[in-house]
């Protein structure tokens, strides 16, 4: 397993997953989660209607519909409120849970969007904290286990999250 951070666009990516950063409807909105739904076509609105929603800190997923991906995983974010509403656990479960879908899948390569950290106003230095650390203690659990080993791509789409990203972690450029 391996685990990069990249700048590029999600929806374009030749990966087994993407995992979409997802509102709790799971029915699209702005950002990345309305880019995902727009390149994936109307069967992945479809398909999200009839899941009936996915609570905070979880993930479901579906199929990739017109994207490169063969799986959608909707991870469903915390909106930062001052870390005073559980937001810290909550980002975590969603890389967790991702990780475990692809894991139960058996999937060789998944691409993660930056959760939260964009209008849901999580700070990107924590966030990208978060997201490190969750996917690389993973990775731990994965080689014990002698599961198929994890490509992981951390996609990181706007100026802000870059700079951040190679200020705090240059060597997983």
């Amino acid at each position: 397993m391996s685990l990069k951070l990249i700048q590029a666009d999600i929806t374009q990516l030749q990966v087994d997953a993407i995992v979409n950063a997802a509102n709790s409807s799971l029915l699209g909105g702005g950002g990345v989660d309305g880019a995902i739904h727009r390149a994936a076509g109307k069967g992945l609105l479809e398909e999200c209607r009839s899941l009936g929603g996915c609570a905070t800190g979880d993930a479901v997923v579906t199929k990739g519909y017109q994207l490169p991906a063969k799986y959608i995983i909707h991870a469903v974010g915390p909106i930062w409120r001052g870390g005073q509403d559980n937001e810290v656990t909550k980002l975590k479960n969603c890389y967790q849970r991702s990780l475990e879908i692809a894991a139960a899948k058996n999937l060789h390569s998944i691409a993660f969007s930056f959760i939260s950290a964009g209008v849901y106003g999580f700070p990107r230095e924590s966030a990208l904290r978060i997201a490190v650390e969750t996917i690389l203690a993973f990775e731990q659990r994965i080689k014990a286990s002698g599961k198929p080993e994890l490509d992981c791509y951390l996609v990181l789409f706007d100026s802000k999250s870059v700079e951040v990203g190679k200020r705090f972690y240059p060597n997983l450029w």
